[in-house]
């Protein structure tokens, strides 16, 4: 519905003509905002559609995500008093024949935004140019990579405060020899992110736009050292570099930015290390970024570079914290209690968890996988109540698994660690879990047996933890993989684990990955495994199981990976769609064991074998 319920006179008539014959290049708008523009009623009624109440001019236009199909008629901008124009998330095409042909254009627009308009493309962007008022311009994923004046035409804008030229494909404007005569202070956003440069950051760059206060430059394949004319920009709250070949030090570049809050510097080149104290600083200046870091506030995104230093000294105050896959020594830093996500995975820190971060009760997401750590890294777990996911993997934790736990967990990993003690019956109490990792400790006593409320492992819920890279042990080997709402794990292996195989494990039906393997587990497989429908590796090899191989499991279709080797299983393995495809490694270890994939085996039961094996000869042909 239009906003202009009190207009005390009717629709422009000129501004209704220009309307229609936009309208005219839409090829189907027979469920968007456009199908209520019809010639017998007011245009100032029809959807989308705003005008001025007492002139009746139409002065906005708002036609985001309508699925509209077409040319872009850019006789639009003749609309006078048109000052807000909004055609993003469409399948527009713009024509080059009426981009050619506009006259009158309007001179009180400030908002254009014609972003995401899948397939689009633009040869010049010269019909902007008479937009003298436009402050705010976003032509996000519109191909402009033969525009290669772009940057004059901006430079003609002189209100400008806001452009976004994301994913434009804009190709190498650095060498631009007018680059220098130009000026854009009046920008306080520029977004230039995957783009595809293939250049350098040019220092009389910056000096164009002294007042930004919000830069992303991420994913354009910029290729130098950050500049010193990033100094410049003291006005600066966000800065992404993100996902290009920058090298270098970045202690001089950066550090005197003083109103930072978020930083983001990963998956570049970047070296050089992080001192932790003054005292062994060369030079009075060297500390400058140690001291912007921990000015930072919101977010500080170092990840996948080469940098090293100690940081145990340092007190970080921003909300998100994503160091991994760097260089990094000692001790953990402080970190404000306010932090909501943290990763420091693939580093070399050591040491314990420091006692501050007892205090982190909005921490979410926490990573330290592959580390150095040591210590009992469990105790301050139970102050972390929004704790959703914890990765504290591959490191030399020790101590026991509390039974106070955060209810929001979705994935907890405590691999290869030293963990000890019994496995709590509170921890499958867990209503969000999907992702339980204890392999590799020195967990003892048997599997908790009572009515498990893991929810996620029986029934899908739309509450999960999604798109984090972890390192899991599946199908026989690793995988890194991110984090689905379709992949739920237990992974018990290599403890010391007695007793038997509790039959509420394997009502768990949504699991995807169950391995118990390397343990000293006793007793029978529940009949119940057939109902595990959606299993795709299964481990239980290396314990004391024995009993036979339930004929449910013929009802597997699915499994990918299974190895029963190296218990006591006797009789025959049931005749299957799959279990018969599966190598006698599978089952190797079983004395009593027998019938196909095994040697010891029926001829009916090798003719199964044989036709298994046909059936993937001829899937790899």
């Amino acid at each position: 519905m239009s906003s202009n319920d009190h207009r005390l006179i009717g629709c422009n008539e000129k501004d209704k003509e220009t309307l229609l014959i936009f309208k005219k290049g839409i090829n189907d708008s027979s469920y968007a905002k456009i199908s209520t523009w019809l010639t017998e009623k007011d245009c100032c009624a029809w959807e989308g559609v705003h005008c001025d109440n007492i002139t009746g001019r139409v002065t906005e236009l708002h036609l985001h995500d309508q699925n509209l199909k077409g040319e872009i008629n850019f006789s639009i901008l003749e609309l006078e008093f048109l000052s807000y124009l909004d055609l993003s998330d469409n399948y527009f095409e713009p024509s080059p024949t009426t981009q050619q042909n506009i006259t009158h254009i309007t001179s009180n627009l400030f908002y254009l935004d014609l972003s995401f308009n899948y397939g689009a493309h633009m040869d010049n962007l010269d019909w902007l140019s008479p937009l003298s008022s436009l402050k705010y311009l976003n032509l996000t994923g519109i191909d402009l990579h033969k525009a290669s004046n772009w940057l004059q035409v901006v430079n003609t804008l002189p209100s400008l405060l806001e452009l976004q030229l994301s994913f434009c494909n804009l190709k190498d404007f650095i060498n631009n020899p007018s680059i220098e005569y130009l000026n854009l202070s009046s920008l306080v956003t520029l977004d230039l992110s995957g783009n595809n440069f293939t250049s350098q950051l040019p220092n009389q760059f910056f000096n164009l736009t002294k007042d930004l206060s919000y830069l992303d430059i991420q994913g354009s394949n910029i290729h130098s050292e950050i500049p010193s004319s990033l100094l410049n920009l003291q006005n600066l709250i966000y800065l992404d570099l993100a996902y290009n070949q920058l090298q270098g030090s970045i202690q001089d570049g950066i550090g005197q930015l003083a109103n930072i809050q978020h930083l983001d510097l990963q998956s570049n080149m970047l070296s050089g290390s992080i001192p932790s104290t003054i005292g062994n600083l060369s030079s009075l200046h060297r500390d400058k970024f140690l001291s912007l870091i921990e000015r930072i506030s919101d977010s500080l995104y170092l990840s996948n570079n080469s940098m090293t230093g100690d940081m145990s000294n340092l007190t970080l105050k921003c909300e998100y914290l994503y160091l991994e896959h760097n260089n990094f020594t000692g001790g953990l830093p402080n970190i404000s209690p306010k932090a909501y996500e943290v990763d420091l995975a693939y580093n070399s820190f050591s040491g314990s968890i420091p006692h501050s971060w007892k205090n982190l009760q909005e921490l979410y997401y926490i990573n330290l996988w592959s580390n150095k750590l040591s210590g009992e890294a469990l105790v301050q777990v139970s102050n972390w109540t929004q704790l959703a996911f914890m990765n504290l993997g591959e490191n030399e934790f020790s101590g026991t698994i509390p039974i106070k736990m955060s209810q929001y967990l979705e994935v907890v990993i405590l691999r290869s660690n030293q963990f000890e003690g019994t496995i709590p019956a509170e921890l499958f109490n867990q209503s969000f879990l999907f992702h339980l990792d204890l392999a590799h400790n020195k967990l003892s006593g048997s599997i908790p047996k009572f009515m498990y409320n893991l929810t996620q492992m029986k029934t899908f819920h739309e509450r999960i933890f999604s798109g984090t890279e972890i390192e899991l042990f599946t199908k026989g080997q690793y995988y890194s993989y991110v984090v689905k709402p379709d992949r739920r794990t237990i992974d018990f292996s290599a403890n010391n684990l007695s007793g038997e195989m509790p039959l509420e494990l394997f009502q768990l039906v949504q699991i995807q990955t169950l391995n118990l393997s390397h343990n000293i587990l006793i007793g029978t497989i529940p009949k119940t495994i057939g109902g595990m429908k959606n299993i795709e590796s299964l481990d239980i090899s290396n314990n004391n199981l024995c009993g036979e191989i339930p004929e449910s499991m013929a009802l597997l279709n699915f499994l990918e990976y299974l190895n029963f080797s190296y218990n006591s299983f006797n009789g025959k393995i049931p005749i299957g769609t799959q279990l018969q495809c599966f190598d006698a490694l599978s089952f190797i270890g079983n004395p009593k064991l027998c019938g196909a994939p095994l040697n010891n085996c029926t001829t009916v039961e090798e003719n199964l074998r044989l036709q298994c094996h046909l059936h993937r000869m001829k899937k790899v042909i």
